[in-house]
């Protein structure tokens, strides 16, 4: 046999010209070509007192400088100390009408939609937002699916490592907010306790009980520890315990959450706060009305987790110009969005997040291409062109659904 004389005839005569491990695979590899332009329309927000807006005046212009139109309601930026001047300059385009905005391609917005501004919308146009499944009813989705619209849920979007990168970010703000908060509540000024959050030489400290161990507790414990409170965690879950002592640093109190304990915890606290994580969109009740009548008078529940549900059983959802109510002598805060407080800081986190996805997505080729090419992002998809695809809401309100990775199977 003759000595081979080159690097292919080395390849054939060794067998791994034919082997599958070494010959190229086809992918899929943005192009200028699959790039597409998005028409995105940012509407003012009408829902909740809610004071965010989807995207700063910063994060329009990298987006009009990449091809992409954006098309923002006139005061829409308001609530967050953004104008409409910032967003011109920006490269936006200033709409005067709402019914103009909702004819866009991509609607990008924080609350849910509401019954007018779902007749808005074009038939088989995408909005993307927050959901809020506990207020929902099957009406709003069957609006939804007779427009075949793509409803993608910002709550259920998980990032590469399986995170929820927009739900941590608003965490992240309620829980460095909520001690702000029952600082406030126990204010003699509004009619609290009259005691210092924390603790200060030769008086005990506040007592703050927090149920969960997710993000917001995170941030919530790391400013409690810092004001010097006595602070006491439960959580189900004895890994997420384990974390959230590692992610604080301190040797805190955790608790798997019982009766017995944490009774007793909640009888003796200044503060309980419940931020515990929604299971399939709802959260659990876990604070019975009889715990909280044995609380001290004047002591105080904030419910962070009350937009899914709340888990104290005396909860009612409140708003920003009435935040509070008494029930059994015990302060309760039930605002469902809080990091609407900080409206300008949240409007940039919300912003970061959605600028890089919809850059992606510009890039993929449009919102299709994007939801098919990441699992991750898909599972936020809720309503697909007439289609019900998310198991939960399909068992809650008992209706009909689709999984989407089989239709996405149908594609290739």
């Amino acid at each position: 046999m003759p000595k081979p004389t080159g690097f292919k005839e080395v390849l054939a005569q060794s067998g791994l010209m034919t082997s599958p491990s070494v010959i190229p695979q086809e992918a899929l590899v943005w192009t200028k070509q699959n790039a597409k332009s998005l028409f995105i329309g940012i509407p003012k927000e009408v829902s909740m007192q809610e004071r965010r807006v989807s995207l700063t005046p910063s994060a329009v212009g990298l987006l009009v400088r990449n091809g992409h139109q954006v098309l923002i309601e006139a005061g829409a930026g308001n609530g967050a100390k953004f104008t409409d001047t910032q967003y011109s300059d920006a490269g936006g385009q200033i709409s005067y009408t709402t019914e103009e905005v909702f004819k866009t391609d991509i609607i990008l917005k924080v609350q849910p939609l509401t019954d007018f501004e779902i007749e808005y919308l074009n038939n088989g146009s995408t909005v993307i937002s927050a959901l809020n499944l506990p207020r929902m009813t099957k009406e709003y989705f069957d609006k939804l699916n007779r427009k075949k619209i793509i409803g993608i849920c910002y709550e259920y979007i998980e990032d590469n490592v399986g995170g929820m990168p927009i739900i941590r970010a608003m965490s992240e703000i309620a829980g460095s907010t909520v001690m702000l908060i029952a600082a406030e509540c126990l204010s003699s000024a509004n009619e609290g306790m009259g005691v210092i959050l924390g603790g200060i030489t030769g008086v005990p400290p506040t007592k703050v009980v927090i149920l969960g161990a997710g993000t917001v507790s995170e941030y919530t414990a790391r400013i409690a520890i810092g004001l010097g409170a006595d602070l006491k965690v439960f959580d189900k879950d004895i890994y997420k315990l384990q974390r959230l002592k590692h992610s604080v640093g301190h040797n805190i109190f955790t608790c798997i959450i019982d009766s017995n304990t944490l009774t007793q915890a909640i009888s003796e606290a200044d503060v309980v706060i419940g931020a515990l994580r929604a299971e399939d969109g709802f959260t659990p009740c876990i604070v019975t009305e009889e715990m909280v009548s044995i609380m001290k008078p004047d002591s105080v529940i904030i419910d962070v987790c009350i937009d899914q549900g709340g888990c104290f059983e005396t909860s009612e959802m409140t708003t920003h110009d009435n935040p509070i109510f008494r029930k059994h002598d015990v302060i309760h805060y039930c605002v469902p969005n809080i990091p609407s407080r900080v409206a300008h800081t949240a409007t940039q986190a919300l912003s970061n997040i959605f600028t890089s996805f919809l850059l992606k997505t510009g890039k993929t080729g449009g919102i299709d291409e994007a939801i098919f090419a990441n699992k991750s992002f898909m599972k936020g998809v809720y309503t697909y062109k007439g289609s019900l695809t998310n198991a939960n809401i399909a068992k809650k309100f008992g209706m009909n659904y689709k999984d989407l990775s089989l239709l996405s199977a149908a594609r290739f």
